[in-house]
């Protein structure tokens, strides 16, 4: 079967996965409303597109943080990508850099940072969660930097992990095969076996539940690279964020895996955007499928978007061959998004070119 759009991808992950795997992947925190409503607000939002405008050429290039991209569509971290494919972040790391984009390596990855470097040349950042142990931090920050990465992508909302029900269910475990591999040197690379998720003790026992702004602040004493806070979806947090020095923000629910009953990320996008005031970039995960979402996402403020589990299930369908097809799709559906809508270049793609149902007037019906 041709696949010929991103979403087509899953279910070919879940034939080819192991439940507690697949399941580990794809679900949410408690009743997952979050979930389902990350993509399905996407379809709240319409288009006003401008016609009779020369589209022969469109631009997608753009620049995160000083550096060049060919689009403004990176790779979230997403963690243990090895267990969906042998190869795993080798695999993503490869299909990132043949796009021309950025790969975020996640601190809970089945592959080192250095193996990861191994792999090329790439624009990659390095997600971080604070452990209760500060060397450990001190530590894995260092080698990201030895290893060429070029941001720290701090996650912000997990003191705990989410409820995910799935993972109780099926007593999710790192297999034995694997480790957390930057974890690996310091005896903390496995995961012990519980009565309800491995990874909620694992992080119930290293993950530091104090983490505040002042760590923010901390982490620039440790290292000159810029720190992205990825976790933000209020205004308030955003004006923080600002205030104590954050190179950009990540609007992001966690994959709707911490809290549930938060809005979909693009819904609290431009309220975070209006907070930032210009000062620093925002992007946006969560939800994002086709490239109609990515201009969504841009015509609301965002300076780029992350994928998340599109990269996992193709990964898992088709390795790096279909970690690169997802990313070209998108690619693909964001031009054409754009050549319809009369938008050239990014900075052609504005507000008006779409209209939210908080924009339309709520008519009221005739007695």
């Amino acid at each position: 079967m041709e696949i010929t759009n991103v979403s087509e991808y899953e279910a070919i992950a879940k034939q080819k996965l192991p439940k507690m795997v697949y399941d580990y992947y794809a679900s949410g925190a408690e009743d997952q409303w979050t979930l389902k409503e990350n993509q399905r607000a996407f379809s709240r939002i319409l288009f006003r597109p401008r016609i009779l405008i020369d589209v022969s050429k469109i631009d997608l290039r753009t620049t995160v943080l000083g550096f060049n991209i060919s689009m403004p569509i990176m790779i979230a971290p997403t963690a243990m990508q090895k267990m969906a494919h042998p190869e795993g972040e080798y695999a993503t790391a490869r299909a990132a850099a043949a796009a021309d984009t950025i790969m975020t390596l996640s601190s809970w990855a089945t592959s080192s940072a250095e193996e990861v470097a191994s792999t090329g040349p790439g624009i990659r950042f390095f997600q971080l969660y604070v452990y209760k142990d500060r060397s450990v931090v001190t530590q894995l920050v260092r080698r990201a930097e030895r290893a060429g990465f070029k941001a720290i992508v701090l996650t912000v909302d997990t003191p705990r992990l989410g409820r995910r029900e799935a993972d109780i269910k099926n007593r999710f475990v790192l297999p034995p095969n694997l480790t957390l591999k930057n974890f690996e040197d310091l005896d903390l690379g496995k995961m012990d076996k519980t009565n309800d998720s491995g990874l909620a003790s694992y992080v119930a026992g290293q993950v530091d539940q104090s983490l505040s702004w002042k760590d923010v602040k901390w982490l620039q004493t440790i290292t000159k690279l810029p720190i992205l806070v990825k976790g933000v979806i209020t205004a308030e947090d955003a004006r923080l964020a600002v205030q104590y020095g954050a190179a950009g923000i990540v609007v992001s629910n966690h994959g709707a895996r911490q809290l549930d009953y938060v809005p979909a990320t693009i819904m609290v996008l431009e309220e975070v955007v209006k907070a930032a005031q210009g000062r620093i970039p925002v992007f946006l995960d969560g939800g994002v499928r086709r490239g109609t979402d990515v201009f969504k996402a841009l015509a609301l403020g965002a300076s780029g978007v992350f994928i998340g589990r599109p990269v996992l299930f193709s990964l898992a369908a088709d390795g790096e061959a279909g970690v690169r097809k997802v990313l070209q799709m998108l690619r693909d559906e964001f031009e054409l998004t754009m050549a319809l809508s009369g938008c050239r270049s990014l900075k052609e793609i504005t507000r008006n070119h779409i209209v939210t149902e908080w924009d339309r007037p709520r008519i009221a019906p005739r007695l």
